[in-house]
């Protein structure tokens, strides 16, 4: 089967585009506006960008009625929002959040987590999640799609302050991530959780290359 996603609906009864590049990992994050109202959303086009110095992305799509992200504007506003890590655990907290609520309504409240604070600024945190990322906005590229909902925000940052407890690292001084169970986003309405891990490690890769990989500057 082929089909070309610009000639119309796919030929399939669900789209397949979303479920082809899997697992992708959750942007939970959180923002306060300029008036102090703090709100938190899951975005599942989410990634880092660099190590060195530490980078992120996340892309949010505009509602159907062209109305602009809550958490894009506060970003935009405000100069700093928080990745907080989606595990399975938190799982229902996650979906809670992903509902389209009034900018005056606080999801922490909605979804019956706490909250802790970030050090570099006001915004709140998950204090559940076993790991944040303390995010310096840096800029905004919008791009048309086909309809409202099509267009996007692709909001870039720098990770300005990272946050892990210490009871996910193992002794190796990893993130036990079997344990974390980090909750991962696939297609239509599905998701996935990391329970496993393997390690490969790049034959004849130099000193330069495996810090490259492993993500550590210098």
């Amino acid at each position: 089967m082929k089909y070309d996603p610009s000639a119309g609906r796919s030929p399939l009864p669900y789209s397949p585009f979303k479920s082809c590049t899997v697992p992708r990992p959750i942007g939970w994050i959180s923002s306060v506006s300029p008036d102090g109202v703090e709100n938190l959303a899951p975005y599942s086009q989410w990634q880092n960008l660099t190590f060195d110095p530490p980078m992120v992305m996340f892309s949010a799509n505009q509602y159907p009625d062209g109305r602009r992200k809550d958490t894009v504007l506060n970003a935009e506003q405000t100069g700093w929002f928080v990745w907080n890590m989606a595990t399975y655990d938190l799982r229902e907290a996650v979906n809670i959040s992903a509902m389209a609520l009034p900018p005056e309504v606080n999801e922490f409240d909605r979804a019956g987590i706490g909250k802790t604070y970030a050090d570099l600024s006001s915004t709140p945190m998950v204090a559940e999640s076993p790991v944040h990322f303390e995010c310096r906005y840096l800029s905004t590229h919008r791009m048309s799609g086909n309809s409202n909902v099509g267009t996007i925000d692709i909001v870039f940052a720098q990770v300005e302050r990272i946050h892990i407890a210490d009871e996910v690292i193992d002794v190796d001084g990893k993130l036990d991530i079997p344990r974390i169970k980090p909750l991962a986003r696939m297609g239509y309405y599905d998701y996935a959780t990391i329970t496993e891990t393997f390690e490969m490690r790049i034959p004849e890769a130099s000193d330069a290359e495996a810090s490259g990989l492993e993500g550590q500057p210098g």
